[in-house]
Formats: C-alpha cells, sequence, structure tokens
C-alpha cells in the first residue's frame, strides 16, 4: 500500500515537473521576422518564420494555424517540407502568438489581405496553401479572394463546415470576454485533450504554446482578441461558398473529429448531432469543384501532431 501511494505521489512529482521543463522550453523552431502592416489606420506587426530549403527551391507551402495554436505546432510539418525541397512560411496571425494583439474588428476578409500583402512583401505570385481548424476557414477565403495566388489548397481538419450560428447560442462579446479573461493553463488544457482520442504526455507542449500568453501583463487585451476572434468564426461561415474554391483541393479529415464551436452550450443530444467531420467532410467534397477527401483513422482534430507519418505521406503525394 506505501509502495502504490509513493509510486503515485512520484508520478505526479514527474509529471510536475515535466510541465515546469515545457513552461521554460518552448520555442519557436527557426528565427521570427516581423512585417508591418497598416490595418484600420493603425501599425500592426506580424511574426512569420520563413524557411528556405537546403536544395533549390521546389515551390512555397503557407501555413495557417488555427485558433488554439500559433506556428509553433507546425514546426515538424516545416522540417518534412524543406526537407523536401519546399520554402515554407508560417505566419502568426494577427491577434495571436508573436504577432501584435490590436483590437480591431476581425475578420477572414481582413486576415486574407494581411496574409496577401506578406506575399507581396516577398515577391511570392504562387503558394500551396495548408489550413488547419480556423486556418481552414482562412484558407478557404484567402483562396476566394486571391484565386490566382492558390496553386494548391489543403483544408486539415478545418472548422466551418457547418455554420454555428444556426444551432450555437449566441453569446455576447461581454460573455466571451469574460470567459476568456478566467482562463487557465488547466482550462486550456481541457479543451485541447477533446482534440485527441487519446491524451498523450508530448501533446502538454502545445498547451504550453498556448498558455504563454497568460503570463503577460496586458493579457486583458488578448482575452478581447480572443473573445472578438471567436466571434468571427461564428458570425462569418465559409460553408455556402465552396464553389468558389477554384484550386485543386485535399480535405484531410480525422475520423474522429467532433470539433464544434461553443459545444459546451449545446444540449447532449446536440453534441451528438453536430460536429461529424466525416458527414461533413463528405457533404463538403462535393461542393467544391476539384477536390479529394482523405480520412485519417482513428484520428481527431489535428492529424499533422497525432499521426504526422500519414500526414506527410499524404500532404506531400498531393503537393507533388
Amino acid at each position: 500500500m506505501l509502495r502504490k501511494q509513493i509510486n503515485k505521489y512520484l508520478a505526479l512529482l514527474l509529471c510536475l515537473i515535466a510541465t515546469l521543463y515545457l513552461q521554460a522550453q518552448v520555442e519557436y523552431p527557426y528565427p521570427v521576422k516581423y512585417f508591418k502592416i497598416i490595418l484600420e489606420n493603425r501599425p500592426v506587426q506580424i511574426a512569420y518564420m520563413d524557411v528556405q530549403p537546403d536544395s533549390p527551391v521546389n515551390k512555397t507551402v503557407l501555413l495557417f494555424h488555427g485558433k488554439n495554436f500559433n506556428g509553433y505546432y507546425w514546426k515538424d510539418v516545416m522540417a518534412f517540407l524543406t526537407k523536401a525541397g519546399f520554402r515554407v512560411i508560417v505566419p502568426d496571425q494577427p491577434g495571436w502568438g508573436k504577432s501584435d494583439k490590436p483590437d480591431l474588428h476581425y475578420s477572414f476578409h481582413m486576415l486574407a489581405y494581411a496574409m496577401n500583402q506578406l506575399l507581396d512583401s516577398l515577391h511570392i505570385t504562387n503558394i500551396d496553401l495548408v489550413g488547419h481548424s480556423m486556418g481552414g476557414m482562412l484558407a478557404a477565403r484567402f483562396a476566394m479572394q486571391y484565386p490566382d495566388k492558390v496553386t494548391k489548397l489543403v483544408l486539415e481538419d478545418p472548422i466551418g463546415l457547418e455554420d454555428y450560428k444556426r444551432f450555437v447560442p449566441y453569446q455576447t462579446i461581454d460573455q466571451l470576454y469574460d470567459k476568456e479573461i478566467h482562463a487557465t493553463y488547466e482550462s486550456y488544457k481541457q479543451y485541447q485533450q477533446t482534440y485527441y482520442p487519446q491524451w498523450r504526455p508530448e501533446y502538454e507542449q502545445y498547451v504550453q504554446a498556448q498558455a504563454d500568453v497568460l503570463k503577460t501583463p496586458d493579457f486583458s487585451r488578448i482575452a478581447l482578441v480572443n473573445a472578438t476572434t471567436y466571434q468571427m468564426i461564428y458570425e462569418q461561415p465559409v460553408c455556402y461558398e465552396w464553389g468558389r474554391i477554384l484550386a485543386p483541393t485535399l480535405l484531410m479529415i480525422g475520423t474522429e473529429d467532433r470539433t464544434v464551436l461553443g459545444k459546451s452550450l449545446l444540449s447532449e443530444d446536440e453534441k451528438n448531432r453536430y460536429g461529424q467531420y466525416p458527414a461533413l467532410a463528405k457533404k463538403t467534397k462535393e461542393q467544391i469543384p476539384n477536390a479529394l477527401l482523405y480520412e485519417v483513422q482513428g484520428v481527431g482534430h489535428i492529424p499533422h501532431i497525432q499521426d504526422p507519418g500519414q500526414f506527410r505521406q499524404v500532404l506531400l503525394t498531393f503537393l507533388k
């Protein structure tokens, strides 16, 4: 009995040490550069990583992160893409990560505009575009807004395959802000745990990458941006415009993904009815003129983290 208690305490201690270690060690994998832009008559700095391959550049790949993430979680994807001969650009969207977090009217149109300005500043005329989660919504909007720039489009478990405002109760910006200002490391972790059928210790680093903002002295401003961007997703669906996407498109979907914006506000029956990614993806694939669907079996919301080998194989096959 005593040995079991000691082992239990040792396990808890090791978990605490691992968490503290991750808190001290999470760093972006490549040097961060900054692009200055004017948005709503105010200067905004956009952080981004721009990595050249060792071999001659094949094509350029632009990666868009999800709402609860930033450029850090693309680190392994960046590594295999550059090894395969791609130039890789990974921005933190305005409001996220190392980018400025201004009080703006956030919209997918505005973020797409900012990303296009970034590409123009780098003299890049065409890209392969990969977007995950909220980044998938943004990637879809970008492909509609700047069709001549996008050679191929990859949507990895994009949110917005259904119109959330049709079934998720409306929340005011004050209600959303009140939730965000009371966020904790543990609340971020509990939410990220819903992305995976099974939690693993190596996923902790992505919680820490999100939770870094909790340490900032102006977290109240960040909480407002988090609330505003929730509202952006809720009020600005892309699912009625799939037919406008002209680029060859790969939908990559984890079969266990059941993500819904505002899921905690739904009844148990509604939670089982909505967020059915396999069915939603099939419906979406039929609406995009030139689309393929790949289902990653047994995987949740983030295939590039949960099954990196399969993600790498499928992505490189499509991009090449």
